[in-house]
């Protein structure tokens, strides 16, 4: 609960609001403040919670959506009646398609008011983006709204859009909900479903039957890590995780990193070479078993999520289980010792081998040879340059333009060695983006902060602002297009007014580069490809950085890296931009992959 900077009772709807979402837990708030949301934000502010004010909105919704990822919390946005919705859409979009709990407190025209400018059709719009609509409807049913809302967010992993009409944000808060909010506490999470019995004998059977196990863990699984590695342990699977869970399992011998697009060669080796995988809290979507091209003929394909219409939705499954990650898995992990515990006392019987009552680990898929494999080859930092068809030797040199450029992959390389290991690292999407997340190693899956449920470039600084202020603890890292950072770039100003000590990594090829290496074999009227509408002139991105006051360098060679030394063992008080001019990769690695299903 927030500290509240005030204890006089709330006195107007919608300084009920403000206080009761204090009370209730939720955490940050971000926004850009007009005449509607004025009188709601400043009752958050007086209830002890943060608002951090944006330059669009947004930046503001992805800012809430990365702080809620992050944090734990339910993050908050604040926005004007219509307009102030409507700039918030992508990132309202991007939270509520990745299931994030974030409330967006929109002020809404009064019912009355049907000629006003900003007057549209709020729940419908908040629909449409697949997020949840709700309102405070009435002075008397305010609290009860605000506590609904929460709890959809929250509990349910909800975006929910909570329209406040501006006649209600004024109207007095009556007696008998002053009461009821003297004696608001922070309701009680619900119990998360258990797989039934026979679904976790069934899961234990098809484990047990399985020699290749792999475990792929997804955004549901994020705080299921120890369960899920004991579980591997006891069966013996590989590990690996979708993007947005990268980190879950760091450190961990069988860990084989991400699935899909960003694999490693070793990685999709061993994936496809699995005779079971087992998907928990992860869609197995195209994208993470690159168009059902690592699921490999005779595997079986087994599921585990919380809720029954996600099973099978991507794809056929063998097995689906209805229930919680972290519980599903430590109950499959106890039946197979108790399996494992019999058999051993069976064998200690009269005829019996005697053998150590002890559980013994089943060696599947694992063993010395291979953790050695895997630790010397699993990430794509590991792979020589040159060494393989998705890697081919170091492109840096001039460019056509003649100008001096740097590989993405060099580039990534020397900022994974140089920055801290204790880092949060955030993406925009674009062709650069399989460089950060596959090279930049993160110390855990809080370190790891990926916004592409959308795949909207321009959600980059965003996130990487959001992310930040929910873990302090941590240096924030962001890897962004030219394309993606100039289309946020208004959100700098707030990163430099915060003082946060950001490196920003703008992967410049001065140009939309997924756009160039999909579409180059179309032709133009002339019979050559037409590029020239995501081509674009060089911009200064370093000379536009320090306009905004943040530190700035340009990058064509490793040489160039030298100032961020100087950043890094300085105060770090205000964000380093470095506009690294790369070299044309002809398209990454997993840009085939990702334009497969376009």
């Amino acid at each position: 609960m927030t500290d509240p900077l005030t204890t006089e009772a709330p006195a107007t709807v919608a300084e009920l609001v403000g206080q009761a979402l204090a009370r209730l837990g939720a955490g940050h708030c971000f926004g850009v403040v007009g005449s509607g949301n004025f009188a709601v934000t400043n009752a958050l502010r007086a209830a002890g919670i943060p608002f951090t004010a944006a330059r669009h909105e947004g930046g503001a919704a992805t800012m809430a959506d990365a702080y809620a990822r992050m944090s734990g919390r339910v993050g908050l946005v604040s926005v004007h009646q219509g307009c102030g919705l409507t700039n918030a859409a992508t990132g309202i979009g991007e939270a509520a398609k990745s299931r994030t709990p974030v409330i967006v407190l929109a002020a809404e025209a009064s019912g009355a008011s049907v000629g006003s400018n900003f007057a549209m059709d709020q729940p419908g719009f908040a629909r449409s983006l697949t997020a949840e609509s709700h309102r405070v409807h009435s002075a008397s049913s305010a609290l009860a709204d605000v506590v609904r809302a929460f709890r959809a967010a929250r509990d349910e992993r909800r975006t929910v859009v909570l329209n406040l009409p501006l006649d209600v944000q004024a109207q007095p808060v009556p007696a008998p909900v002053l009461r009821s909010f003297e004696a608001l506490t922070v309701p009680d999470r619900p119990a998360p479903p258990r797989a039934s019995d026979a679904a976790v004998g069934d899961l234990a059977d098809a484990l047990e039957r399985a020699e290749r196990p792999v475990i792929v863990a997804g955004r549901g699984a994020r705080e299921a890590g120890p369960q899920l590695r004991a579980l591997a342990q006891a069966c013996g699977a590989l590990l690996a995780t979708s993007a947005v869970a990268n980190g879950l399992f760091r450190g961990d011998p069988f860990d084989i990193g991400i699935s899909g697009g960003f694999s490693s060669p070793l990685t999709a080796e061993l994936i496809a070479g699995a005779d079971l995988i087992l998907g928990v809290g992860c869609a197995l979507n195209m994208w993470t078993m690159r168009h059902g091209r690592l699921i490999s003929e005779g595997t079986a394909v087994v599921q585990i999520d919380l809720e029954a219409q996600a099973l099978g939705a991507q794809r056929p499954v063998d097995l689906g289980v209805v229930g919680d990650a972290a519980e599903t898995a430590a109950a499959v992990a106890a039946e197979l010792e108790r399996r494992e515990r019999s058999r051993s006392s069976r064998s200690g019987e009269p005829g019996g081998s005697g053998a150590d009552p002890r559980p013994a680990e089943r060696s599947g898929y694992r063993s010395p040879e291979l953790a050695a494999r895997i630790s010397a080859e699993s990430r794509w930092s590991d792979v020589p340059l040159g060494s393989h068809p998705e890697q081919p030797a170091d492109l840096g040199g001039p460019g056509r333009d003649a100008e001096e450029r740097i590989d993405p992959r060099v580039l990534s390389r020397e900022l994974d060695r140089v920055l801290p290991v204790e880092r949060i690292v955030s993406i925009d999407s674009g062709n650069f983006m399989g460089y950060p997340s596959a090279y930049l190693a993160v110390p855990d899956e809080n370190g790891f902060c990926f916004t592409q449920a959308f795949q909207s470039i321009g959600l980059g600084l965003g996130t990487a602002i959001g992310a930040a202020l929910a873990r302090p603890d941590r240096l924030p890292v962001l890897g962004v297009g030219d394309g993606g950072f100039l289309m946020a770039v208004a959100d700098l100003e707030t990163a430099v007014r915060l003082a946060l000590p950001l490196v920003v990594v703008v992967y410049n090829d001065d140009a939309y580069g997924a756009e160039i290496h999909h579409f180059a074999g179309g032709r133009g009227a002339e019979g050559r490809p037409d590029l020239d509408t995501v081509v674009f002139p060089r911009v200064d991105i370093a000379s536009i950085a320090r306009g905004f006051g943040a530190a700035a360098l340009t990058v064509r060679g490793l040489g160039d890296l030298a100032p961020l030394a100087d950043w890094l063992s300085g105060p770090r008080d205000r964000p380093v931009v470095i506009d690294a001019r790369i070299a044309s990769d002809g398209g990454a690695w997993w840009l085939a992959e990702a334009f497969r299903g376009h």
